[in-house]
């Protein structure tokens, strides 16, 4: 068991389809379009900046149609070295789709991605972590080694009757729950940066008290780009650099490092 806390640095680049896979009469609505726009255009190159000037990996995951669309500014996370994991072709979500359509967006943004870095992509995020009772068997037949969607721990393990590794998170490590606001999302409201980096700070300062932990946040470069907001992710990234007992790391990474461990455990 692991002295340090893996914390692991995660980019949902959705662009506009996080609108459109909402509402079907997105594109005659431009203002929506354009809050998507924003994370590619403008939040994302604000992330690499960061990553870089600290000397940090990340993982990301992108939608097939977000890499059609933007492959300059998508193409900036490959020339960084990092790997851009499968978070569907569209990010409609899976539970409005039949089976024969899941298949197809695996299908699609799998064949994108493997197109467009040269490998094809190891791990997966569901839109809005939703699976149905087909996308586990479908991870398995496509060959991905990790995945980032159950809420049920703060350490790394093996899927059910798989050799695919779960990285779980939970909303709370999620910038959309702090800063999404639309005027077409009931419910939805503005945190002050300040909350939002007190709640990440503090699970990370709790939770490294307890060795072999993996601390997950999840962020979108439309949300988490905005200039306010990044001042929280700085802040975040310096306070785990300053804290000691911490690395930063990225799944396809930790996979390697877990997997073998993980199945020995399960083997004994």
């Amino acid at each position: 068991m692991t002295e340090h806390i893996d914390v692991v640095l995660t980019f949902d680049v959705d662009a506009e389809t996080l609108w459109e896979a909402r509402d079907p009469d997105s594109a005659a609505k431009p203002v929506w379009l354009s809050q998507g726009r924003y994370g590619p255009t403008v939040g994302l190159p604000r992330i690499m900046r960061l990553l870089a000037r600290h000397g940090i990996p990340a993982s990301f995951f992108v939608p097939g149609v977000v890499i059609e669309r933007y492959p300059a500014e998508i193409g900036t996370i490959v020339e960084a070295g990092f790997d851009i994991g499968h978070h569907s072709h569209t990010h409609t979500w899976a539970q409005n789709l039949n089976k024969e359509q899941e298949r197809e967006e695996f299908e699609r943004a799998y064949r994108v991605i493997e197109e467009f870095t040269g490998r094809p992509p190891r791990g997966y995020r569901s839109p809005a972590a939703e699976f149905t009772p087909n996308t586990l068997d479908l991870m398995v037949e496509f060959g991905f080694e990790y995945s980032s969607n159950f809420f049920d721990g703060d350490s790394p393990y093996l899927l059910a009757d798989t050799d695919i590794v779960e990285f779980p998170f939970s909303w709370h490590l999620d910038d959309a729950p702090f800063f999404l606001y639309s005027n077409k999302l009931p419910g939805r409201v503005m945190s002050a940066p300040s909350d939002v980096l007190e709640t990440w700070t503090l699970e990370f300062d709790q939770l490294r008290q307890e060795p072999g932990r993996c601390l997950v946040v999840a962020m979108h470069p439309q949300v988490i780009g905005r200039p306010s907001r990044m001042w929280v992710l700085e802040r975040f990234v310096e306070h785990v650099l300053a804290a000691g007992g911490a690395r930063f790391s990225t799944f396809g990474e930790l996979t390697d490092e877990l997997r073998p461990r993980l199945l020995a455990e399960r083997a004994k």
